[in-house]
């Protein structure tokens, strides 16, 4: 019997003016996979997960969560979903346990079963002594870890994160990448954008790249690189800077 995908985007398009942001997309993802989103700046990538999750209505196409059509039953399809976006502005003038017991909350969780996982993620992301601090005070990177936690609080079945490693000193991102490595082993998806080859490589086992709105290649690691690395496949695709200026006015000597 076929399983169902955990996420599945179909002729998804979207128009701002002029500009055709995403043109077509048609993406299918499995369950258990860890799934990398890659393209250069402007590609969009962030429009995509964007109407993948619910937070941009596309212009055409269609969203379904372990087959469940996201635009037609949102109530049923959106608690599947954990969502890290990129540069979404947060409750800021909640400290850092305040913000993740919001997301519970929000989510019908029990108070007593938020509180636990609070402290679980506080503790597994080395935000412990932030905890009582207001997420205003917060760095870059802690932002981008707190926001995770608010993502995971509710245990989803998918997670799309945005440039989740994004700010993230080492240390944190080791963190991380267990987090949702563990995630993965337990039956859960992750679908993540990065303009990082090197980690996408290290962490996906499939992967889309994307230009100028579309879909350029998509499928296991291996076939998308085609033999080559997937830095290479990527500006092989995607196209080198057009315009590669003689800038030897820069050396002393």
């Amino acid at each position: 019997m076929a399983v169902t995908p955990a996420l599945t985007l179909a002729g998804l398009r979207k128009v701002f003016g002029a500009t055709v942001a995403v043109d077509r997309v048609d993406l299918e993802i499995p369950q258990g996979s860890f799934y990398g989103v890659v393209g250069p700046n402007g590609a969009g990538k962030t429009t995509t997960l964007s109407m993948a999750t619910g937070l941009l209505v596309p212009d055409a196409g269609t969203v379904h969560v372990h087959g469940v059509d996201l635009w037609r039953d949102p109530e049923a399809a959106k608690p599947l979903l954990g969502v890290l976006p990129d540069g979404l502005h947060s409750f800021d003038r909640l400290t850092g346990s305040e913000l993740i017991s919001y997301a519970g909350l929000l989510r019908g969780m029990h108070r007593d079963v938020v509180e636990q996982r609070r402290d679980d993620l506080l503790a597994a992301l080395d935000l412990d002594s932030a905890g009582r601090t207001l997420v205003s005070d917060y760095s870059a990177g802690m932002t981008k870890k707190v926001a995770l936690a608010c993502a995971l609080v509710h245990a989803p079945r998918v997670l799309v994160l945005d440039e989740p490693f994004e700010a993230v000193d080492p240390v944190s991102a080791g963190a991380i990448r267990r987090i949702l490595a563990s995630f993965v082993e337990g039956g859960g998806t992750v679908v993540m954008s990065s303009h990082v080859m090197a980690l996408v490589e290290r962490l996906c086992d499939r992967v889309a790249i994307v230009g100028s709105g579309r879909v350029l290649a998509h499928g296991t690691l291996d076939e998308v690189r085609a033999g080559a690395d997937l830095e290479e496949r990527f500006v092989a695709l995607v196209g080198d800077v057009a315009d590669q200026r003689d800038l030897t006015w820069l050396r002393r000597s």
